[in-house]
């Protein structure tokens, strides 16, 4: 196992690069994950990085990611040989990896506050939501709430968008064509939570978790990730939902946290 995933990947760069004093690195991004590329990758947004041979510490390009662990992959591309850490078609493990990256967060807090619940907000939409995916709807109302306070227009800092603050792959991904849209927004969040409770047999807690810092995460942590974000809005969401059902005339659940305003 080597311990420096670009260091991995500069070796096996210059297996063909031949003499130079500096290289190009691609740093690419899709769906929120981050490889790194001798070459640009197919599909992805990818930012070139001149890297000097002779440093004495190669910079982190991976981000603020924690502990990442991969593989380095080799393939053909435009009749040249490539290397990534991103498995794309044609491409054969070279080597495996651990690198460690800054700890960061995917997640954030959400811009909606415990307070109040707000059962006039897009009545229409978020009823047909639930009815359409089983959902409850003080559970869905619960999460818009803590996202955006039923904000259509609201855009997060980490690019999250409309009143389900859905990012934009996710968006895509659920087609939602218009995130700004609130019966677009809350149908496409409403489908996601659908598929979250499904993937987590019904653990509020953890469909939650992942709503907002993302499957991975909560795989990599083998439950809610140790996020402040996430850990703070999972605990607003749970305080909200119980809200949203007394106002609605259900029962509380045991399990629901109160919290002050």
């Amino acid at each position: 196992m080597i311990r420096a995933g670009l260091a991995v990947l500069l070796l096996a760069a210059a297996l063909f690069a031949g003499e130079v004093s500096a290289r190009t690195v691609y740093r690419c991004v899709r769906d929120g994950t981050v490889s790194l590329a001798t070459a640009p990758e197919p599909g992805s947004e990818c930012f070139a990085k001149q890297l000097d041979d002779g440093a004495a510490l190669v910079p982190n390009l991976w981000g603020s990611l924690g502990i990442v662990h991969g593989k380095l992959y080799r393939r053909e591309q435009d009749g040249r040989t490539v290397y990534s850490t991103r498995n794309l078609p044609g491409s054969a493990p070279v080597l495996a990896f651990t690198a460690a990256t800054p700890p960061g967060s995917p997640a954030h807090e959400g811009l909606g506050k415990v307070g109040q619940p707000r059962l006039a907000e897009f009545k229409p939409q978020f009823k047909a939501a639930a009815k359409a995916t089983g959902l409850d709807e003080a559970w869905l109302r619960a999460i818009a709430h803590a996202e955006s306070a039923y904000d259509a227009s609201a855009l997060s800092e980490k690019g999250a968008q409309g009143v389900m603050q859905l990012m934009p792959e996710t968006s895509r991904e659920y087609g939602v064509k218009d995130p700004f849209s609130a019966k677009a927004s809350i149908d496409g969040g409403a489908r996601l939570l659908r598929d979250l409770r499904k993937r987590y047999e019904g653990d509020l807690t953890l469909v939650a978790a992942a709503y907002n810092a993302g499957i991975g995460a909560v795989e990599q942590y083998g439950g809610v990730p140790p996020y402040a974000e996430t850990q703070a809005y999972v605990a607003k969401v749970q305080a909200l939902y119980a809200r949203y059902r007394i106002a609605m005339g259900l029962k509380p659940l045991p399990a629901q946290l109160q919290a002050a305003e």
